[in-house]
């Protein structure tokens, strides 16, 4: 069991060993340039795939803005600023400076969150579940991603020759399908040319851009903010409606979060501010000026940024690119996964490492093929990004006002800002991401259901599990015996005593674990050594090794160890008890036994969670990986002992 029992303040265990404030990011051994441009190919695909699609969606989506100038000043002002408040100042300034120890993402970010004693167990809980579902719209985002920017690469076809449209949606799962199954091979062979690839889209970007907007160099007007005033002047509920499109021109703007603990705050910092963001601006800024010279651009302005004889080649890197975005929404799945099992509120699954341990170099194959059935689906079901953007943004834009939200309790608890700065900090975002979000909200009837029902849905699974894990934890330990008066009893005499070491894997190392006493009930026999292990998961990313493990000798040959991890390690438990010889225990793996509890879930006649939770937890428990296996015990030194708990 991963998991250590909550604590009766309810503080789950995300705040188990809270960081400082503010800590800088792990240092990396490569310079800022070389990590600037690597954080390129994973930081920014998504939100650099985003021109295939957003001024599209813009004029000629569900709410399309009618093509004037005027028009299009307002929705390229809002574009911009869109880009440098959301991204630039909320996302690059201020949230990345809430790390976790070098480590970012809404998991971290709610770590630093809770880690304020003066919260009340309640404010604790509910930043919890706040963080939770954070986490889980992240995967209906997930989802949507590889179906919208692939589609809208491919449908670059159709600017060449409308014959090629009956291809785009086959063309597409074909590269879909592809891309998932390539996933268990890894990125660590092509993950180098991620950075170059993405550097040259973003440059292609920037090139296209220019080039048009030497035709209309007016369009550099619509950095003045008074266009966007105006724009909603003059359309004013309608142009409110159509913020829904402009969102997607910063959806993905939180990866670059996410995605801290790879690179470090400063290579995404001055990747963004330094080539990303002007290459995309000058993008959109081309768009504008293309579309102002030809109003029938509208139907797809990217494309149409490109010379006849460069479309074919164009559709191609777009595809290319829109790979590469999608590889690390599906990378990033695999780390929130991850991440979820060891802080428990996800079961364990079968977790592959693609390279030498690099950090997010792994592959869950359940997760994968789910996420690919789920993309098929969606891609099969809309058919074109034009439908897929009315599912697209609502799950974003929640998760974005999420993090506002916990960036707010950061600053106003951690930081320790004033009453004044909090809530200027406060409402100048929330306003902003709730004015998306409602925006998109308009979507739900038309696919924005889609990531919203899937957010819930995920929502409830880990939930169940979590409140599952926690009421089987306080049954078993109603009734254990304590450890001390255990060990004092073997003085007066005991069971056989046989060579070897035994070890017992418990949640409650003050008690006797329940299989200690099935193997005492059944074979009546105690090894000379026995090793009662507790594994334990803290709030912070990594664990030094020299914090790995600690030993405590106790009578009668009995040892407590106690094993920490990260929310971001990968448990090995060999190699923990390899540490224990520096404390005086020397374990050999081929003289040791471990003792683990299997637990059937039997209904109790008053139940501790209705029916359908229970029945889901169980069948959650019934399938999840073994310890075994996700803690990389030998499968042959492992001795299973079942015990039947009422819930």
């Amino acid at each position: 069991m991963s998991q250590s029992p909550p604590k009766p303040s309810a503080v789950t265990e995300l705040a188990a060993d809270p960081a400082p404030p503010v800590t800088s990011a792990a240092p990396h051994p490569t310079g800022l340039a070389a990590m600037s441009l690597a954080a390129m190919g994973v930081v920014y695909g998504d939100i650099g795939t985003s021109p295939l699609y957003t001024m599209k969606e813009v004029f000629n989506g569900p709410h399309a803005v009618p093509v004037t100038p005027d028009n299009l000043y307002g929705i390229l002002s809002l574009i911009f600023w869109a880009l440098v408040i959301s991204v630039s100042l909320k996302y690059v300034t201020f949230i990345t400076r809430a790390d976790n120890r070098g480590e970012g993402g809404i998991m971290a970010l709610t770590a630093l969150a809770q880690a304020n004693s003066r919260l009340s167990p309640r404010n604790l809980w509910l930043i919890s579940l706040l963080g939770l579902f954070g986490a889980a719209l992240f995967y209906g985002d997930a989802v949507i991603t590889p179906a919208m920017s692939v589609l809208s690469a491919i449908e670059g076809l159709e600017v060449i020759t409308p014959h090629f449209k009956s291809y785009v949606v086959p063309i597409t799962l074909g590269v879909i399908v592809g891309l998932f199954l390539f996933q268990k091979q890894g990125t660590a062979r092509v993950g180098a040319l991620f950075g170059p690839v993405m550097m040259f889209w973003f440059a292609t970007l920037g090139v296209l851009g220019v080039w048009n907007i030497l035709k209309h160099p007016a369009v550099f007007g619509a950095l003045n903010p008074w266009y966007a005033v105006q724009f909603f002047n003059e359309n004013r509920g309608h142009g409110f409606l159509a913020l829904g499109a402009v969102v997607l021109a910063i959806t993905g703007g939180e990866a670059l979060y996410a995605d801290m603990g790879h690179f470090g705050r400063r290579p995404i910092k001055w990747a963004w501010l330094g080539f990303v963001m002007p290459m995309l601006v000058l993008n959109y800024f081309g768009q504008a000026a293309l579309i102002l010279e030809n109003p029938e651009a509208v139907r797809n302005p990217f494309f149409l940024l490109v010379p006849d004889v460069m479309m074919l080649p164009m559709v191609v890197l777009a595809t290319a690119a829109t790979v590469i975005a999608s590889q690390a929404v599906i990378s990033g799945t695999f780390s929130l996964t991850s991440q979820a099992m060891q802080l428990g509120y996800c079961p364990r699954f079968h977790v592959r490492f693609t390279s030498e341990r690099e950090i997010g170099q792994i592959y869950i194959p359940h997760i994968n093929w789910l996420m690919m059935l789920a993309v098929l689906v969606l891609v099969l079901g809309f058919r074109s990004s034009s439908n897929l953007a009315s599912a697209y943004g609502l799950a974003v834009t929640l998760t974005m006002m999420i993090d506002t939200i916990l960036a707010f309790i950061v600053v106003r608890s951690l930081w320790q800002w004033g009453t004044t700065k909090s809530l200027v900090f406060l409402v100048c975002f929330v306003v902003v991401d709730f004015a998306f979000f409602s925006a998109n909200s308009v979507k739900i009837l038309d696919g924005g259901w889609f990531p919203l029902v899937l957010g819930i849905l995920i929502f409830t699974l880990l939930a169940t599990w979590k409140r599952g894990r926690t009421l089987l934890y306080a049954k078993l330990q109603q009734d254990s015996m304590p450890l001390d008066a255990f060990i004092t009893s073997l003085a007066y005499g005991g069971p056989h005593r046989i060579e070897g070491t035994g070890i017992f894997m418990t949640t409650n190392p003050d008690g006797v674990p329940r299989a200690m006493l099935h193997n005492l009930l059944h074979n009546k026999v105690l090894h000379e050594r026995v090793v009662i292990l507790n594994v334990s998961v803290e709030g912070v990313p990594h664990i030094d090794e020299n914090q790995r493990v600690e030993v405590t000798a106790l009578p009668q040959g009995f040892f407590r160890v106690f094993v920490r991890y990260g929310f971001k390690d990968d448990p090995d438990i060999p190699h923990a008890l390899s540490l224990c010889a520096a404390q005086g225990l020397r374990v050999e793996m081929m003289e040791a036994s471990f003792f683990l509890g299997r637990e059937t879930i039997v209904r109790h006649p008053i139940p501790s969670m209705s029916h359908w939770r229970q029945m889901l937890f169980t069948w959650m428990l019934r399938n999840a990986n073994t310890a075994t296996s996700h803690f990389k015990i030998p499968t042959g030194r492992v001795v299973e002992l079942g015990t039947q708990v009422e819930l």
